[in-house]
């Protein structure tokens, strides 16, 4: 999993757009989602999520994805499950103060970042704390009513 992580990140560029896509393809598909009922797909889309983003990204299925704001790396990789940068414990190797033969997720993120448009922007943005209760659940699905929200915010200003 480790080495598929570390891929993932050397090509956060390219699942990025292929994440980018994803979430246009499902906005697009909203309204079927809508009348089916997202929590009724909660359940179903969370396992795809989790063997997906599990497989890429070792993800830990805190329903509250930040992979686009991280570099395309798992904040909840951390052993101190840190999600707005790293702790005090780096070592000068880079690596995690717990798990020693582990680079720092943070330094990997960095890395990502970097080959992300805005990489380095979005690295800088405070994430919420996690909310348990979404453990879980599909961030896939939260992220496309975030974004229907914003852009009924969007054309209800004009």
């Amino acid at each position: 999993m480790y080495r598929v992580r570390l891929w993932s990140v050397r090509n956060a560029f390219w699942l990025n757009k292929l994440y980018a896509l994803l979430e246009a393809f499902l906005v697009v598909l909203n309204p079927l989602l809508e009348r089916i009922g997202h929590q009724r797909l909660d359940r179903g889309f969370a396992a795809v999520e989790h063997c997906v983003k599990g497989f890429l990204f070792d993800s830990q299925g805190c329903g509250q994805c930040t992979l686009k704001s991280t570099g395309m790396a798992c904040p909840m990789n951390c052993p101190k499950t840190l999600r707005n940068g790293p702790c005090g414990g780096v070592r000068a190797d880079g690596n995690c103060e717990i798990k020693t033969d582990m680079t720092c997720i943070w330094v990997t993120a960095w890395e990502g970042s970097h080959q992300l448009r805005d990489g380095e922007q979005e690295m800088q943005v405070i994430q919420d704390p996690v909310d348990a209760r979404l453990q879980g659940s599909s961030a896939w699905l939260r992220a496309v009513r975030k974004r229907i929200q914003q852009h009924k915010a969007a054309s209800d200003a004009f």
